[in-house]
């Protein structure tokens, strides 16, 4: 069920994409002028390549500065230690020195991952990600728990907003409202470090994933001043280019198959840097795992047709984690794996992932 992705070299781009780049704070206090255009903005950007990028987004700048400095210190351990949390083939939690490297094991290393625990909008502690850090990574990551603590709540809150505009640009906020939706959700945090990649040559084929749309919902970035994130759009690669205090959102395809494909999953890539560290935190927005995400039945009166059978989203995750990979063409996948018989979709299960 897996589709083959090249290893061959694929050129760096050169050209800045122009997301947009959208200021919040009008809308944040309730200006209806600013909100008018950052929901145009917003819809143009998600209805053709489905990423933008927000700056006075309410989110405090000490919260993400403490991020950027908080895990150096983990991932400066002996590898000894780290492994001590090693990440295991059907847990999302836990630490990898090769991201997804269980199913991408032809691929160079230039990354390392971390996983928190999950978030849970609706959780029944306020210290869940500032438990994990206790009690998995250790006593000595107790003040950095508590800043990924309050950094995954900032990012819940941002995100409702997100919500908010997003629906708006569906224009029809009486019969569907995304916040709600989303509301007793649950989000994952993923930490990245990447080293000095000396070789040049180590972009696209050896990156890790490859080329890839989200399977969730939304993905907030915190990628700080040193990035090299490329999304596809209008048949070619565009670099995404990190702005002062600005956070990359980005549409998923979970989300895209919620809005019957009117909102696009932004394919996107992770080119090695070759003279920096460096670290950037994804935040991956899910609806809760047995909630029922059905393509809006008014946008499927627009459109005249569905475009995606109804799924959960525990069994999506299933599906990218256990049976297939996230790549460029994952959701149109599990949309044919959805449609086989019980017996046909256990006989496409991999004993790799059991």
């Amino acid at each position: 069920m897996e589709s083959s992705t090249s290893s061959a070299i694929v050129i760096e781009a050169n050209e800045e994409l122009h997301e947009p780049l959208i200021d919040l704070e009008g809308f944040l206090k309730g200006d209806e002028a600013a909100t008018v255009n950052a929901v145009k903005l917003i819809r143009e950007a998600c209805t053709t390549h489905g990423l933008f990028q927000v700056i006075n987004h309410g989110v405090d700048p000490d919260i993400l500065n403490a991020t950027e400095v908080g895990l150096y210190p983990f991932f400066n351990l002996p590898m000894s230690r780290k492994l001590s949390i090693h990440r295991k083939v059907d847990e999302l939690r836990g630490y990898s020195n090769i991201a997804h490297a269980d199913r991408f094991s032809d691929l160079s290393i230039f990354k390392e991952m971390i996983n928190t625990l999950e978030y849970h909008f609706k959780g029944e502690t306020d210290s869940e990600v500032a438990d994990y850090f206790k009690n998995v990574v250790g006593d000595d990551f107790v003040e950095t728990g508590w800043v990924f603590q309050k950094f995954c709540e900032a990012m819940r809150n941002l995100s409702m907003k997100i919500f908010k505009l997003l629906t708006i640009g569906l224009d029809f906020e009486d019969t569907f409202n995304c916040e709600n939706f989303f509301e007793d959700g649950f989000a994952f945090l993923r930490s990245f470090y990447y080293p000095v990649c000396s070789d040049s040559s180590k972009t696209i084929g050896s990156t890790s994933p490859p080329p890839h749309c989200d399977p969730t919902s939304l993905t907030i970035l915190h990628q700080g001043q040193i990035s090299r994130l490329e999304v596809f759009s209008n048949e070619k690669w565009y670099y995404v280019k990190p702005q002062p205090g600005a956070l990359v959102i980005n549409i998923g395809d979970s989300l895209m198959a919620l809005t019957n494909g009117i909102y696009k999953s932004c394919l996107h890539r992770h080119v090695a840097i070759s003279d920096k560290n460096r670290i950037s935190f994804a935040y991956f927005i899910n609806p809760r795992k047995d909630k029922l995400v059905s393509p809006i039945e008014e946008l499927i009166t627009r459109e005249g047709s569905k475009k995606y059978s109804d799924f959960k989203w525990e069994d999506f995750s299933y599906f990218t984690q256990r049976i297939d990979r996230v790549d460029t063409t994952t959701i149109e996948r599990f949309m044919k794996f959805l449609a086989l018989s019980d017996t046909n979709k256990w006989l496409l299960v991999s004993p790799k992932y059991i």
